[in-house]
């Protein structure tokens, strides 16, 4: 019997097998009618297998039904996160929500509905996504991927028909905002997702931006000032969204076979969560993984024979073009001496209670004219000079096509065909190992051709001060000379080829953690890249450190088993306790009268939190004492004491992993540190030695959750950033670190070793049985084992089939 026929039969024997009210997710089967529960007639339709932990098994005949399965499954468990999110891919934030309110940030950095809403208006008003559909693949999206956005937005709308009267989420039950759908509005927000580091970066700017009046323009800043601002602005270690991956060759394993360990760290609330599935179309596609929320295809995931994860890269997706202005009309610039003129696109957005907005936006052949990228990173409109913001991926509607060449691969190498072919990923590296024993790292993303050759020739004065330090390049908008050129292999105009890009095979590790591609194996150091794509043999990230020490070791060792990957995973090491700590307790015990002055200039018995320091075990696990003490010390003391003065032993580029080194406890700033730690927990009432648990958690229906991990400062491989409330009992609730977390390797079936963990769990509803199911599991560090093998699926004790029809 073919697999095909057998996956046939199953679906027809499983939905006789259960009560319909079973065969129903539980966001659908409370209080469903008959006619809900039965769903018929003709159109799209697919076959929905639920799992423990509610983990759907789509499976479809084809792309547009596989579409409108996950569209279907998406929505039974997050449709008030994914109505949120289309609520701003039309423009509508400020009709139902108020222009003033503040969007969640999923889908761009608009601090206001209403710049959000000019943007996004004046995206739908241009026909932006509308042209890009049209792209012939591959510069455009494929017919596979456009049959899946069609098929999304039909099964959302199927369930939101069944359902609409039952949705039992507080955060959207009744509301007018949670309507249906269209296939663009799913495309709008995958191309919102494409421009989150370029455009979405600069919403406010582009929106705000006016030519100059008699009123002199607002203030600039200095290079130097805007150098620093540009580090900030664009430092992947200061972002809600990180991620560690690591790739084993099979020498290092104890089967030959490769190994991947995959730890995105995003936002925990909002339209960039994760969502756990496996999709199916019997003959071509067996795929199963994370996907970031209304994303038609697996982000993250593995299939029968390759494993794949991803980390946010350094490489900066966007630039700007200093203009040179006609001083006779603003919206008039030069480019060699002619004038040309800017193009004004008018949108209009209503708004709640008032009349509408009206607002212009200035386009230029570079892009959107934008006064400012962030608070700290003014760029005036004057009589003479504006900036225009060019990204490349406002033309790459590609991603869904790169996943699904993932989702097909059977190796490593057909990982790399698929970033080849597509070039569609926006702001992320590819971390892969497969069956064979491959391992595989590549920094594949849709950049602005900037070379150092370019940007040395062609940038402004605030673009010699930017590149160098953030990678941010201003080049001469006046000169055609530089504009950015092609390569041959580039899937569009103005980026690089595949042949550029950072690119690592077959090494006994290849590691991320969210630094530059220089260090993906300490052994084998990647350099040679242009500068817009991160910098080499510059100082890394306690994190990166960290990480490079444990996976180098675990390499060394060698015999690895997905059990190691495991034990990485939740050993919840704190690197910088491991070279600081020892010193800080020595330090403190030797204060003249056990004190140190805090920054109020108040002197403050610290005594009692030297033996805790010296006691501490150096991990940040729930039960550990002295975890919280050492973080909110280090927290303050990295925070307030300059770099160059933290550290004894500077940074060397020969001795990257072990440098810088050696607490300067001399430094005025770690004493106040201290001091101010001390008094902070004894004013919250929190014990010195408290189990890091009991004041490091999550509240999910009234009860708490223990969370472990740490913040980004400590260098801790299970990232965790809490929320400091300690009126609320300390750290009461995750904002972002460790998400869709997956571990895989392979033996001699055909069936992948698989272990996953959703840390927040499925659904965002506190009324779904998997709202904190799989956190619980995240507390305990206990894992989810993959069911992806048609036998392991039958084997579920909470199997439940349902078959869902589009009806017409």
């Amino acid at each position: 019997m073919t697999f095909r026929n057998r996956l046939r039969l199953f679906a027809v024997s499983g939905l006789a097998l259960f009560t319909v009210s079973a065969s129903l997710p539980p966001a659908a089967a409370s209080g469903a009618t008959p006619e809900a529960r039965h769903p018929s007639g003709g159109g799209l339709s697919a076959t929905v297998r639920y799992t423990e932990y509610g983990i759907p098994h789509i499976v479809a005949k084809d792309y547009a039904n596989l579409g409108f399965g996950t569209g279907w499954a998406q929505a039974a468990d997050q449709v008030c996160t994914l109505a949120d999110g289309f609520v701003t891919a039309r423009g509508e934030r400020s009709k139902f929500f108020g222009p003033d309110a503040a969007p969640d940030f999923s889908l761009s950095s608009a601090a206001k509905n209403l710049s959000s809403d000019l943007y996004f208006r004046g995206v739908r008003d241009s026909g932006t996504v509308e042209k890009l559909l049209k792209v012939p693949a591959p510069a455009g999206p494929s017919r596979d991927a456009k049959e899946s956005m069609r098929g999304f937005a039909a099964g959302y709308n199927a369930w939101l028909r069944q359902n609409r009267d039952r949705i039992t989420d507080p955060a959207c039950r009744g509301a007018s905002w949670v309507r249906p759908v269209t296939a663009l509005d799913v495309a709008v927000r995958g191309f919102a997702l494409a421009v989150l580091g370029g455009q979405g970066r600069g919403i406010d700017g582009i929106t705000a931006a006016q030519p100059p009046t008699a009123a002199p323009p607002a203030a600039g800043v200095t290079p130097k000032e805007a150098a620093a601002a540009a580090r900030r602005l664009l430092s992947t270690q200061n972002a809600d969204m990180g991620s560690n991956a690591v790739a084993f060759r099979g020498s290092t394993t104890a089967n030959g076979r490769g190994l991947l360990l995959g730890n995105p760290h995003y936002p925990w609330d909002g339209g960039r969560r994760f969502w756990q599935s496996q999709q199916t179309i019997p003959g071509e596609l067996n795929v199963a993984g994370g996907s970031l929320l209304g994303s038609t295809t697996v982000s993250i995931g593995h299939n029968a024979d390759v494993a794949w994860s991803h980390t946010v890269a350094t490489g900066v997706t966007l630039n700007l073009h200093q203009l040179t202005l006609d001083p006779a009309d603003p919206t008039v610039y030069l480019v060699d001496g002619k004038p040309e003129r800017m193009t004004q696109r008018t949108v209009t957005v209503p708004v709640k209670d008032a009349a509408p907005v009206t607002r212009t936006q200035w386009w230029t052949r570079y892009g959107p004219v934008v006064t400012s990228l962030g608070a700290a990173l003014p760029l005036p409109w004057t009589a003479s000079t504006a900036y225009a913001l060019n990204d490349p991926n406002a033309v790459n509607l590609r991603s869904a096509d790169t996943s699904l060449g993932f989702s097909k691969a059977r190796s490593t190498a057909g990982i790399q065909r698929a970033l080849h072919r597509s070039q569609g990923l926006p702001w992320v590296n590819t971390i892969a190992a497969d069956r064979s024993g491959n391992s595989f790292f590549s920094q594949s993303q849709v950049l602005p051709r900037i070379t150092d050759e370019l940007a040395a020739r062609c940038s402004t004065p605030l673009g010699q001060a930017t590149y160098p330090s953030a990678g941010l390049a201003v080049l001469d908008g006046s000169k055609q000379a530089c504009a950015l050129g092609s390569d041959r292999d580039a899937v569009q105009p103005g980026i690089f080829g595949p042949g550029r890009m950072p690119t690592l095979k077959n090494t006994p590790y290849v590691e991320n953690s969210n630094d530059s591609a220089w260090l993906t194996n300490a052994e084998r150091p990647l350099t040679g890249y242009e500068r817009v794509f991160g910098t080499t043999a510059t100082q890394r990230s306690i994190r990166t450190r960290g990480a490079i020490e444990d996976v180098a070791a675990m390499a060394e060792r060698g015999r690895l088993r997905v059990t190691d990957l495991e034990r990485q995973q939740l050993a919840n090491r704190a690197p910088t306790g491991d070279l600081v700590a020892a010193d800080v307790a020595k330090w403190c015990a030797a204060l003249p009268g056990g004190t140190a002055v805090g920054s109020n200039g108040t002197a403050v018995d610290v005594s009692a939190a030297c033996p805790v320091l010296r006691r501490w075990d150096r991990s940040v696990d729930s039960d550990s004492r002295g975890a919280l003490l050492f973080d909110r010390f280090w927290r303050k003391a990295a925070s307030s004491v300059p770099g160059a003065e933290l550290w004894k032993v500077p940074f060397d580029a020969a001795d990257p992993v072990r440098t810088p080194r050696g607490l300067n406890t001399a430094a005025p700033g770690v004493g106040k540190a201290l001091a101010d730690t001390v008094t902070e927990l004894k004013a919250a009432g929190i014990a010195l030695n408290a189990p890091l648990g009991e004041h490091q958690f999550v509240v999910r229906n009234g009860k708490r959750i223990p969370v472990g991990g740490g913040t980004e400062s400590l260098g801790i491989w299970n990232k965790i950033e809490p929320m400091w409330n300690p009126a609320a009992g300390g750290y009461a609730e995750v904002s972002a670190g460790s998400s869709y977390i997956q571990a895989v390797g392979w033996d001699n079936s055909r069936c992948p070793v698989a272990r996953t963990l959703l840390t927040y769990s499925q659904s965002s509803n506190p009324n779904s049985p998997h709202y904190s199911d799989q956190t619980r599991l995240f507390s305990g560090e206990r894992w989810v084992t993959s069911r992806f093998c048609e036998k392991d699926i039958a084997r579920s004790p909470q199997l439940k089939v349902v078959r869902v029809h589009e009806r017409r």
